[in-house]
């Protein structure tokens, strides 16, 4: 396992930070605080940061080809406008919002913002992976209670989404043009077993300009790079329990931003990890890629 050099991004601990999304345009990192149901902005070279409350819980956010953000919340979609601050409804849940909400997502090449469902009971797969294009809300099928890690592979003909509660990351053929997915595989399946060597559990991840898929290991403390065949590359111990999603950023992307939780976690180890929360940042050798925005 190797180490690297952990630093906090933002000087303000998180209640459940997720989806890290850097703008290159802007020279900064958006993320989410699900718990804290706001939006974050800061710009590592000026230090200015921005919030944006919002009335649900958000689950993902993407960047906008025409400006501004998506935000997938548990009452829908909305688009914020970072300038003014508006918050403009687009489309209602496709679910019962009482025991669902929105998660982790990410776009596609073409501009459809993939973003899968949680489901609050936790204790059957009540959740799924939905396709939003300009828009409309279309629900993919693929059964989950925890969707997370969704990434697409560079040549875009693999879709990558992770089930964290059944510790499952799958693969599934991908076409582009259509927006279908088929073909379901096991593409890396994790340990449940929590009474011995526990690694954690998939949750959010970020393809690099190498094709290999990147993922935060929740309550593991630590990241994983893995090659297209599901073996592990590298291995990166942080200094917290619970990462939640990674985004490459800086102007070379070799920045890896890191969100954390500090919420509900015991107190015990909140004490023995005093980062959890944080944004936290490392160098890489290998550099990620521009996400590409939201079509609306």
């Amino acid at each position: 396992m190797s180490t690297s050099k952990v630093e906090v991004l933002f000087d303000t601990p998180m209640l459940l930070g997720e989806c890290p999304v850097w703008h290159p345009e802007e020279s900064a990192l958006y993320w989410i605080d699900i718990a804290g149901t706001a939006v974050h902005r800061f710009v590592p070279g000026t230090g200015a940061h921005n919030s944006w409350a919002l009335p649900s819980e958000p689950g993902c956010i993407a960047r906008c080809a025409s400006g501004g953000l998506i935000v997938a919340m548990r009452s829908g979609l909305a688009m914020l406008d970072t300038r003014s601050g508006g918050l403009r409804h687009v489309a209602d849940a496709p679910y019962d919002s009482t025991r669902i909400r929105f998660n982790d997502g990410r776009c596609d090449a073409a501009g459809r913002l993939w973003t899968g469902t949680l489901y609050d009971p936790r204790d059957q797969p009540g959740g799924s992976l939905y396709c939003i294009e300009r828009g409309t809300i279309r629900d993919a099928g693929k059964p989950v209670t925890v969707s997370n890690g969704v990434a697409f592979s560079i040549d875009n003909r693999t879709l990558y989404h992770t089930d964290t509660t059944a510790h499952r990351i799958m693969a599934y053929d991908f076409d582009l043009a259509t927006g279908s997915v088929a073909n379901g595989r096991v593409f890396k399946q994790f340990s449940t077993d929590k009474s011995h060597n526990y690694g954690g559990r998939p949750d959010g991840a970020a393809v690099d300009s190498e094709n290999a898929y990147w993922c935060a290991m929740y309550e593991g403390g630590r990241l994983l790079r893995l090659a297209p065949s599901g073996e592990v590359l590298q291995e990166i111990s942080l200094p917290i329990r619970c990462p939640t999603m990674i985004a490459f950023g800086g102007d070379d992307l070799r920045t890896l931003y890191i969100t954390t939780v500090s919420n509900k976690r015991p107190a015990d180890e909140l004490a023995a990890h005093p980062l959890s929360g944080y944004v936290l940042s490392l160098r890489v050798d290998v550099p990620g890629r521009i996400e590409t925005p939201y079509v609306a």
